[in-house]
């Protein structure tokens, strides 16, 4: 039986396992999109709360349990984002132009088990749909805003490139 469903009925040691097994990769996610760690630390406890409360609401026929939860934060934090904007020191990057050790959502996922398939899958895109594809979901730009502009594109366009896209990496992990 899958963990997921083992938390839809709410097994807290099933709960803590998928915990345990993604919380660095969906910390990663959030992290990367709101650029703040107290925010993130906020917006991931949500995460886990709406995965507690949905768990039931996952379908393994339409994605991989760590696509479904990674979809939930990445989701949540871009909600965040668009939600209100803290005036921080934080906000303004120019101020504090000191290198980061934090590590990126994307690579957080490439040290994963699955990242040789992940990157092999990638790497079949065409060089403009796979950094899109990263773009839009390890870095959270937004298809209305940056990524049309980014493209010169249509936000319909972008949007057609991105399903595609990931049908794409769909099928070939998959297989």
């Amino acid at each position: 039986m899958f963990l997921l469903q083992r938390v839809a009925r709410q097994d807290r040691a099933a709960f803590a396992e998928v915990y345990a097994a993604t919380s660095a990769k969906l910390y990663g996610i959030v992290l990367r999109i709101l650029r703040r760690r107290d925010i993130a630390d906020e917006v991931l406890q949500e995460v886990y709360v709406k995965i507690w409360e949905r768990a039931g609401d996952f379908r393994s026929e339409r994605a991989s349990p760590i696509a479904w939860m990674a979809a939930i934060a990445r989701n949540r934090a871009l909600d965040e984002v668009r939600r209100k904007s803290p005036v921080s020191i934080e906000d303004h990057p120019e101020i504090q132009d000191f290198p980061s050790g934090d590590e990126t959502g994307l690579a957080a996922v490439m040290r994963g088990e699955d990242s040789k398939r992940l990157a092999d899958c990638l790497a079949r895109l065409e060089a403009d749909r796979r950094q899109m594809v990263v773009l839009a979901y390890c870095e959270g730009l937004s298809r209305e805003e940056e990524l049309a502009t980014k493209y010169d594109q249509p936000v319909n366009t972008i949007k057609t490139w991105l399903r595609r896209s990931l049908a794409q990496l769909k099928g070939c992990l998959s297989s």
